[in-house]
């Protein structure tokens, strides 16, 4: 059922394998990308035609960037005794094995190397798995999950059995409901293996389908991502987006594509890890992938001497969140387990979550309530963290050997989420992967008054939809217009400035625009500057908007019942 990739256009680097090489290991970064063969006129022989029609819908211009490192430059620093093990594009660097550290003086002249690095990203692994943070928390169980709260969060729709929560929550299952089951849309997988997925009843639609698009090991190139020996932490992750066991588990996408890619060694951590991910990230942008999911994050290894510090989460100094940062400035959606550290010493969100594009998801349980593993913010530069929240808390997955059970981490609240994002884009498809974000966050329950545990809380889809849609407004508050009591019961007082009521017209909606209250300007006094609307008490727990609209704009508040 397994379908390999193969690629049609040029894409440059390589890789290496562990206790196979002597010397000593540098870094060599560029200074630019020169004149090669490639040219910016020419992106076709470098990038796929559906990821030229990403850039081309976003109005997205190719850059440096996306040029393949100048094959001259590598040849070169080859031709000096260097052997090249690593490729990016996107750092514009080489990482290579030095048998004679005199060489690396010769390299440092060359005109067109900017500097040279020694390090020790290549060194032998030392097998520590005290600082798999993401795992160790993540303990998979066979258990009854949590009871559906379907009166909190919608009804279900499709048979998702236990899952349902989780997808409830989020309201995407009213997305799936409309037709929007991320059908069209293509999602990379970055993880630490999928041990068996290809032989697990959840994913059967997948693989009928031929919705699995392709698979690569940037770990040890060539391996079986399938393997046995492997992890089975991105099988668990893929089957909350992907799975479909009507009655057991259906993921918040289950109808999109996936690139299964393994950039993460479970049994170890070390810098390289970030950069097989780069080298990921640069491949799936290659073949046009529209959403990221990685439910990843680094902060300290086994070799301490590469270890991070807090200061380095500032979104702009970790490879990995560099590359992140780089993916979404092509047009597509990252999206980051914000960590698992919050009971830890670090207790802060890990790399690549910290990238100010990037979408960093945190953990709540089945009724909404932070746990206390979730990683938390600010960034060092002093920005909110987590951006959004989903259940990560006795999610179901599907693993193996026993099938379906739960699980904890944020791990799985990433991949929730990002199904659920994959979905509205599939229902929006003529917006940016900001404007996609964006939406959600605004949508999210604590987005008037976001916090470093919750972000902007747990997403609305359907109002991010509705947002989209142009159906709400979302501004400021203002002082222009003040609801009160907020959260309300049985009425909601809505006091505004109007010189004169011609033309103005007051709403109250609910999350999916619907029109619910409407006094009109002719019906309001001039000079008048507070109204109220009353019987709202058969009215379902939620969030409403009060809007008030005329010839100069629009302004809208947020209320909870």
């Amino acid at each position: 059922m397994k379908k390999s990739l193969s690629l049609v256009f040029f894409v440059l680097f390589s890789f290496f394998s562990f206790g196979q090489n002597r010397g000593n290991t540098y870094i060599i970064k560029f200074r630019d990308k020169g004149v090669s063969k490639f040219s910016l006129a020419e992106p076709r022989m470098y990038l796929s035609e559906r990821s030229i029609e990403r850039r081309l819908i976003q109005e997205i211009p190719l850059d440096e960037t996306d040029l393949p490192v100048n094959p001259e430059y590598i040849r070169q620093v080859r031709d000096l005794g260097a052997d090249v093990f690593y490729t990016s594009k996107w750092l514009n660097l080489v990482i290579v094995r030095i048998e004679n550290q005199d060489i690396a003086s010769f390299i440092v002249s060359l005109p067109f190397v900017h500097d040279v690095t020694h390090s020790k990203v290549l060194e032998e692994k030392k097998n520590n798995p005290l600082l798999k943070r993401f795992f160790m928390q993540e303990k998979y169980q066979k258990l009854a999950p949590p009871k559906l709260k379907s009166s909190r969060f919608g009804i279900v729709g499709f048979d998702y059995g236990p899952s349902g929560n989780q997808a409830q929550m989020l309201k995407v299952d009213q997305l799936h409901n409309q037709g929007y089951t991320g059908n069209g849309m293509v999602i990379a997988v970055m993880d630490a293996g999928f041990n068996s997925a290809d032989q697990l009843d959840v994913f059967d639609t997948l693989f009928l389908n031929n919705k699995i698009m392709g698979t690569r090991d940037f770990v040890q190139p060539g391996n079986n991502v399938y393997s046995t020996n492997l992890s089975p932490h991105g099988t668990m992750v893929l089957s909350t987006m992907g799975g479909n066991l009507p009655g057991q588990l259906v993921g918040t996408a289950p109808h999109a594509s996936y690139y299964l890619f393994r950039t993460e060694d479970a049994t170890a951590e070390y810098l390289m890890e970030e950069f097989y991910w780069v080298a990921a990230a640069e491949y799936a942008d290659s073949l046009g992938v529209d959403v990221f999911n990685t439910s990843l994050g680094y902060t300290r290894f086994d070799n301490t001497s590469e270890n991070h510090t807090y200061e380095d989460m500032d979104g702009n100094t970790t490879p990995i969140t560099i590359g992140a940062d780089i993916a979404a400035s092509k047009g597509i959606l990252v999206v980051n387990s914000a960590g698992n550290e919050g009971t830890t010493d670090w207790h802060y969100i890990s790399a690549p979550a910290d990238g100010d594009s990037v979408m960093a998801v945190g953990a709540v349980d089945a009724d909404g309530a932070y746990v206390n593993f979730s990683s938390v913010g600010p960034t060092s530069d002093g920005r909110i963290k987590p951006d959004v929240m989903a259940q990560g808390y006795y999610a179901v997955v599907a693993s193996i050997p026993s099938g379906i059970g739960t699980a904890s981490g944020t791990s799985f609240s990433s991949p929730i989420l990002c199904g659920a994002a994959t979905c509205l884009w599939q229902a929006n498809p003529d917006f940016t992967n900001m404007e996609i974000m964006q939406a959600i966050k605004q949508s999210g329950s604590m987005a008037s008054d976001p916090d470093n545990f919750y972000g902007g809380g747990v997403p609305d889809f359907i109002l991010a939809n509705s947002i989209l849609l142009g159906n709400i407004e979302l501004m400021n508050y203002s002082p222009d217009i003040k609801c009160y009591p907020n959260p309300f019961t049985d009425f909601v007082v809505a006091e505004f400035n109007l010189s004169s009521p011609d033309n103005t017209e007051l709403i109250l909606i609910n999350s999916q625009g619907i029109v619910l209250r409407k006094i009109a300007g002719k019906d309001l006094h001039s000079g008048e500057n507070r109204i109220k609307f009353e019987g709202l008490g058969l009215l379902s727990k939620g969030i409403y908007f009060v809007q008030i609209s005329n010839a100069s704009g629009k302004i809208t508040q947020k209320i909870i019942k």
